[in-house]
């Protein structure tokens, strides 16, 4: 895959609900700050793998509490407590 859109995206997730594509996002990226892996291969920015995985159908609302978390074992800051806003780079 060349280039990821938002539509490859919405396909996997649902047509036109753009805003549980974020939240799916959102969740996934927190994931990887926490220090999980990707599970596709590339070498782009973490929004963009994680979009990535999305598209490929690794990443969905089914299996995303299954995959490994590290963030269970982590220590919570202050920033867990404000979960609702994720700056990306």
């Amino acid at each position: 895959m060349a280039r990821i859109t938002c539509e490859d995206c919405l396909e996997k997730v649902g047509k036109q609900n753009r805003f549980k594509l974020i939240h799916l996002t959102v969740q996934r990226v927190k994931q990887h700050r926490q220090g999980e892996p990707f599970l596709v291969d590339g070498k782009n920015k973490e929004i963009v793998m994680t979009l990535r995985e999305i598209a490929a159908g690794k990443v969905n609302f089914d299996n995303i509490k299954n995959l490994p978390d590290t963030a269970e074992n982590a220590k919570p800051s202050d920033e867990d407590e404000n979960d609702s806003l994720l700056v990306l780079p």
